[in-house]
């Protein structure tokens, strides 16, 4: 089985954990139990946290302001003068600006463009934050390529607060299918938020943080030939029907190194995936196998050193995995819940997948898969830990067991809408293995509550 995460964005193709915000500059170093050995007794190795240095103020930073209402012939220095377009203020700022986007709908001017391209940058102690107004709900609606493309180098910057809607509902299934050879129509796929960093530099230092992002035919978050990439309590859904390209909801592709730490550097964390799906063949083979909730994707490429870290998420009713590897190295799946995936026919990935990839661990997940459906997967991986995981008794044989793993019904508290928190005789509670450096969960409750942690992403305070 081949699962890739492709999201090409050219015109011709297409945590955050509370320290993660404050602490992702240089060197990025974590405290860890790492449990080793599948098939044996865990043994625990300690590492440091990352720095929590804050990011200092800038004295001349400026704050623009944009509104549904405003005019790009005004100053944007006030929220009574601001400007009418993202784009406007996108294309004055310097390290250290902030761009508050007040109540309005946003759209992109060009037929093939975006709402907002980013391609100036912020410095270490200057980040350019692109951000809601308080209060306000702004929303970019386009039918380009992309909602937020970040490229050309473009690093130190933040995404945070927006809503970034695709054109799915404006075409159809069938309209998707004729155009399954185009890979040049962006109405089919344009993709949510990229990071892009293959061409004139790669992005480095971006966070993208509290966003909405749905209904693109690509994917909903991709960060391509970056590091230092922080995707954190984003909600994703309905992305990825229908691109030639085989996208996913959350994509890391092609991880590149922007120094040589081998510590945490990429972060996707308290993040709610779903409803991504891949409704047209991927042109490489004219397979359905992708629509996977989250993806680390051929960081191999660039022989990425530095460790990834997926926790806290909630991924359900994606087409291809919950959360899935492919020739990746170096990726920690730790606390998460992943729920009926593998809504593709014939997909048989599971709920969690290790493919062609090594050193992964997999640790305090629930994985809860349909009737007689893989629950999850070790395809050609080495290295690999699957331990402290609850799977439900579906009928289907578990592919890889750890000791501490058990097979029990998790007892959500109403998964038929989409509640997963857990009732308090739930096996799940109490089980788990303490991993240091999660001090949350993905509501912010703390963790560990009790004797120890619980499996998945909530920590319930019972």
């Amino acid at each position: 089985m081949m699962i890739h995460g492709f999201g090409f964005l050219s015109l011709s193709a297409s945590l955050v954990l509370p320290w993660a915000l404050t602490g992702l500059v240089q060197e990025e170093r974590i405290t860890e139990s790492l449990v080793k050995d599948v098939r044996q007794s865990s043994t625990v190795q300690e590492m440091p946290l990352p720095s929590r240095k804050l990011i200092s103020a800038i004295p001349t930073a400026t704050t623009y302001y944009v509104s549904g209402t405003g005019n790009d012939r005004n100053s944007g220095l006030t929220t009574s003068s601001a400007f009418r377009t993202i784009q406007r203020a996108a294309d004055l700022t310097n390290p250290g600006d902030t761009v508050l986007i007040m109540n309005g709908v946003y759209t992109n001017k060009m037929k093939t463009g975006a709402v907002i391209e980013i391609s100036r940058s912020g410095r270490a102690n200057a980040w350019i934050t692109y951000k809601a107004y308080p209060g306000d709900r702004p929303k970019l609606q386009h039918n380009g390529w992309h909602g937020v493309w970040i490229y050309n180098g473009a690093s130190y910057i933040e995404v945070n607060g927006l809503e970034v809607v695709g054109n799915n509902r404006n075409i159809t299934h069938a309209y998707a299918l004729k155009e399954k050879y185009n890979t040049s129509n962006p109405l089919t796929n344009g993709n949510c938020i990229s990071i892009d960093g293959r061409k004139n530099g790669h992005t480095h230092h971006i966070r993208i943080l509290n966003n909405k992002t749905h209904d693109c035919g690509g994917g909903g978050i991709i960060a391509m030939g970056s590091d230092y990439v922080t995707v954190d309590n984003n909600e994703v859904f309905n992305n990825a029907w229908y691109s030639v390209f085989g996208c996913s909801g959350i994509s890391l592709l092609n991880n590149w190194d922007y120094n040589n730490s081998k510590n945490y550097k990429m972060f996707v964390t308290r993040n709610k995936v779903y409803n991504n799906h891949m409704l047209v063949p991927w042109i490489e083979n004219g397979k359905f196998q992708d629509g996977n909730g989250i993806i680390v994707d051929r960081s191999r490429k660039y022989e990425y050193r530095g460790r990834t870290l997926i926790a806290n998420n909630i991924s359900y009713n994606n087409g291809g995995s919950g959360i899935h590897t492919y020739q990746s190295n170096h990726v920690d799946i730790v606390n998460n819940t992943t729920f009926l995936n593998n809504q593709t026919p014939k997909s048989a990935s599971g709920q969690i997948m290790s493919n062609y990839s090594d050193d992964i661990k997999v640790v305090n997940n629930i994985l809860y898969s349909a009737p007689n459906k893989p629950i999850n997967l070790n395809h050609k991986s080495t290295n690999v830990t699957f331990n402290y995981n609850l799977y439900n008794n579906n009928g289907f044989p578990v592919d890889a067991v750890g000791p501490n793993d058990i097979m029990a019904n998790p007892l959500f508290m109403n998964a038929s809408i989409s509640d997963f928190r857990l009732k308090p005789k739930s096996q799940a509670i109490n089980s788990g293995f303490r991993w240091n450096s999660l001090t949350t969960d993905v509501l912010g409750n703390p963790r560990v509550y009790g004797s120890a942690s619980d499996r998945g992403a909530y920590e319930m305070q019972y």
